[in-house]
């Protein structure tokens, strides 16, 4: 038990990640589905105890195998989920802040602080690590980016806007850096590992997260601006819908949870723009969204506890 401990994987917070966005998904839509708010509420439990025992668990990793983390931090993929932890926090404070908002609160710095201390030891570790090669460069480069994004959508609600305006600038620009060079490592050299192939559905999540903290910092005023990182994002999601055969070849691993938040942050910001434009077309794009990432969570979820009940979670990753 105690070696599977040390085994424990950092990238399982990436469903924490993909059940808030689930929850935040059906607060948007409850009205517009016609859901009891009883629903959105048992979702938000749900969410809580799963990233409570994951907290948990890797805090005991923490303990009893801290150079197993140490280990873990070293590596070229793992390190990149090391933030999903802060993006957790981020997420949950947002859902929190209509029923405990000083809590929420609490849970946001604590969350945005974290997310900024990674951030600085990530890019430093870009910057001035002489191991990196282009192959080590994947789409879950963009998670530490991600949650700098994330981070506005919890300032305004708490009334940090400076600071909103600070991690969303910090995300923005460093997505756009980021974009052009996991390109370049797609087109020009060999293709992700199989168990990375999911990872791709990153790609949706930084013009969609940032058409939300965009939203949020502008007064939900829909500009030009808005627009495009929008439909961005919608047409990257088009573009991965088309090469749907390749992600059904790929076999089950913790990384399939990179599906989840992405159609999460896409779903979030086509109820946003059926709220603000009112155009039906917008609402049944958001109904079609949360209907495939429901039943796609339901599965994962599923198809990660039999992975628990079999023992085969804590496993050493692959280089």
């Amino acid at each position: 038990m105690s070696s599977r401990l040390g085994l424990f994987p950092v990238a399982i917070f990436g469903a924490i990640m993909g059940w808030s966005g689930l929850t935040l998904n059906f607060y948007a839509a409850h009205e517009f589905l016609g859901l009891n708010s009883l629903f959105y509420k048992s979702l938000l439990v749900m969410t809580l105890v799963f990233f409570g025992l994951m907290a948990i668990t890797y805090g005991l990793k923490i303990i009893k195998h801290f150079e197993a983390v140490k280990n873990e931090f070293n590596h070229p993929i793992a390190l990149h989920f090391f933030p999903t932890i802060s993006i957790s926090l981020l997420l949950i404070s947002v859902l929190l802040h209509s029923h405990t908002p000083q809590t929420a609160e609490i849970l946001w710095l604590i969350g945005a602080t974290a997310q900024l201390v990674l951030t600085v030891v990530i890019i430093n570790n870009w910057i001035h690590r002489d191991t990196w090669e282009i192959v080590h460069a994947t789409p879950a480069w963009f998670i530490p980016v991600v949650g700098n994004i994330v981070a506005p959508l919890g300032a305004v609600q708490f009334g940090y806007i400076e600071l909103g305006w600070f991690f969303f600038s910090i995300g923005i620009t460093f997505w756009l850096a980021l974009k052009a060079i996991v390109l370049y490592r797609l087109i020009f050299h060999p293709f992700l590992q199989p168990q990375l192939i999911p990872t791709l559905f990153i790609f949706i999540a930084p013009p969609a997260m940032g058409f939300l903290a965009y939203m949020a910092l502008n007064d939900d005023r829909l500009d030009n601006f808005a627009h495009v990182l929008y439909y961005a994002s919608l047409f990257i999601t088009i573009l991965l819908f088309a090469q749907g055969k390749r992600f059904l070849k790929v076999p089950f691993a913790i990384s399939w949870w990179a599906y989840t938040f992405p159609l999460a942050a896409i779903t979030n910001a086509s109820f946003l723009m059926y709220d603000i434009t009112a155009k039906v077309g917008f609402g049944y794009l958001s109904a079609a969204f949360i209907a495939l990432l429901s039943g796609l969570i339901f599965h994962l979820t599923l198809k990660t506890l039999t992975v628990i009940k079999n023992k085969q979670l804590c496993v050493p990753p692959k280089a």
